[in-house]
């Protein structure tokens, strides 16, 4: 059964605050040993713009007696760059956000990240359309009787939503909800892809006078070419191997150092990272300014299928010639069901720093992380702080789960345009005009108050969070 309760409700108004799966942040200042301005590392991968649903059918969501009508089927964003990429909703009652820009994350970072059933939704991409093309032979298979583009990715849309929402859903066409339950019932637990770009770790530090590294480079592109931030030119400083060559280009495995000449001022650079590759199928893309500046969440996506696109990636580097030198980077974890803040030091002395109102300290070539807990929906701003004026933000908004993997129902509801509590919709009745921006102020049945989004409240029913009785 598709149920609403005050988790439901809660997370539906919590997207008037946004939400946010990666976090980023800046070092403010680093006192004098060390001074770095550098901006948080970029998540590497593809970024692109969502677009709209162009490959679709009609499908029901089941509450009990009341029966909710969405689109299903396959969005188009276009990549920063270069390149397109086919994707599916995997968070069925979050809102989407008109022309939102996303960013390719790990599953970890994501309610996939937690569901038992996300290697089953991998299969199912890789066994139906768009990967699959064959649509008679996929109908065979399937025993559904003729599909089109259209009955074939409805069909692959609601046998997702089954896994990655636990929706009791079902399509309004027989042949695509013949594909839905054959997929559905076939599906096999399968790897999480490989990012299609990603720098290990993310950000690094050391002495100058020194190479200062490794950052490993992993892609499923040939090559890769490899660049510095303007703000390093003239410096000297360079992006070399193992042994001391310059390099511009890498490819996957590949081991880049900073060569930081002695007498180097300290500061810090950003290596640039950037390739044309097929993102792998499976691949989730978040909305990159959830949980920023009060902006709403737009629902989670996962990538069906791309043209050669456009990937990057960055890593920084600080240096100074002594004391502490740390390097930080952060990145959610929702199995842990927080934000692990990662902290290296290879400076000459400890590294003493304040985070979630406890002091810890690294010592000098050690490096540890840091789980800070965060509530489920609601915005975090994480302050790391050390001596000499030190100082890191990381913000965001915990959004690792569905409704229909339950979840702390005690989520605060924030909203500026508060709402009656809604009547059920009749059958027939669509709650999810694609491209519209008409706010949509129905929510199944039982719910307490609900908010209604206003004008960016697009797809209001693909995004809140299901919880059925199962096929």
């Amino acid at each position: 059964m598709f149920t609403v309760g005050r988790r439901g409700t809660a997370r539906l108004a919590a997207a008037v605050l946004a939400s946010g799966l990666f976090a980023a942040g800046a070092i403010t200042g680093a006192g004098s040993a060390l001074a770095d301005d550098s901006p948080a590392p970029a998540a590497g991968g593809a970024t692109a713009t969502l677009g709209q649903l162009t490959t679709f059918d009609q499908a029901t969501i089941h509450d009990g007696g009341n029966r909710f009508e969405v689109e299903a089927g396959l969005f188009q964003m276009s990549v920063a760059g270069r390149g397109t990429i086919s994707t599916y909703c995997i968070d069925l009652h979050d809102a989407t956000q008109p022309n939102a820009q996303y960013q390719e994350v790990p599953w970890g970072s994501s309610s996939l990240g937690t569901n038992p059933n996300s290697g089953k939704i991998e299969w199912i991409l890789h066994h139906s359309y768009p990967q699959v093309t064959d649509l008679q032979q996929l109908a065979q298979e399937a025993g559904s009787g003729p599909l089109t583009p259209q009955l074939a990715a409805a069909g692959t849309q609601v046998a997702i939503w089954r896994y990655s929402d636990n929706a009791d859903v079902t399509a309004d066409n027989d042949a695509a909800e013949k594909l839905a339950d054959y997929l559905t019932q076939a599906a096999q637990p399968t790897a999480e892809p490989n990012a299609s770009l990603n720098l290990t770790p993310p950000a690094v530090s050391g002495k100058a006078g020194a190479q200062i590294g490794p950052v490993t480079v992993h892609t499923d592109a040939p090559s890769v070419q490899v660049s510095l931030s303007a703000q390093s030119a003239g410096s000297g400083v360079t992006v070399v191997d193992k042994s001391g060559k310059p390099v511009s280009s890498a490819v996957d495995g590949s081991q880049l150092y900073f060569n930081i000449p002695a007498g180097t001022p300290a500061g810090s650079a950003t290596l640039n990272v950037q390739a044309t590759a097929t993102v792998p199928v499976g691949r989730v893309f978040k909305d990159v300014l959830d949980g920023q500046w009060g902006k709403p969440a737009s629902q989670l996506q996962i990538l069906a299928g791309s043209s050669d696109s456009t990937v990057s990636a960055q890593a920084t580097v600080s240096w100074a010639k002594q004391g502490a030198i740390p390097a930080v980077s952060a990145m959610v974890d929702c199995a842990k069901g927080g934000v692990d803040v990662s902290v290296g030091n290879q400076g000459s002395e400890a590294f003493t720093f304040q985070l979630a109102g406890k002091e810890y300290t690294v010592a000098a070539g050690e490096s540890r992380t840091i789980t800070v807990p965060e509530t489920e929906g609601r915005s975090y701003a994480i302050t790391l702080t050390g001596a000499n004026g030190f100082k890191k933000v990381f913000t965001g908004m915990l959004n690792c789960k569905t409704a229909g993997s339950g979840g702390n129902s005690a989520v605060s509801v924030h909203s500026a345009k508060p709402s009656p509590t809604p009547a059920p919709v009749p059958a027939g009745k669509n709650l999810a005009e694609t491209g519209s921006s008409n706010a949509t102020p129905y929510l199944a049945g039982a719910a307490a108050s609900l908010v209604v989004i206003g004008g960016g409240m697009v797809f209001f029913l693909r995004k809140r969070k299901a919880t059925p009785s199962g096929k």
